[in-house]
């Protein structure tokens, strides 16, 4: 198993072989993500919850590769910004922690 680090300088390898590194931007690439969550969100439009759940395998395809997409596009532009995603993320569930108690949201979907 390869690490994020690991991923990140084989993203930043396979720009440069392709000498795509002159379209990268922060901006171009959040553009691209964005393409690529609304093409995850494509599969599952106007399905049950129970559907969503349970997606035939042709589906299930299609969308594993649709999240690898939004994830090698996150690691890309976090490179691109010199953002430590594993830092970010451990930041802001401590955030989520205290802005949302479980003893006071638990069971509630709705917004503070």
């Amino acid at each position: 198993m390869q690490s994020l680090e690991d991923l990140k300088q084989r993203l930043r390898l396979f720009a440069q072989e392709r000498d795509w590194e002159q379209f990268h931007s922060p901006k171009n690439i959040s553009m691209a993500l964005i393409v690529e969550a609304a093409e995850l969100v494509e599969h599952f439009q106007w399905l049950t919850q129970a559907q969503s759940k349970q997606l035939p395998p042709q589906t299930f395809r299609e969308v594993e590769q649709e999240m690898a997409d939004v994830f090698l596009y996150l690691v890309r532009m976090a490179d691109l910004l010199g953002i430590d995603l594993m830092d970010a993320a451990e930041r802001k569930i401590a955030l989520n922690a205290k802005k949302y108690p479980a003893h006071e949201v638990r069971g509630k979907a709705d917004k503070r």
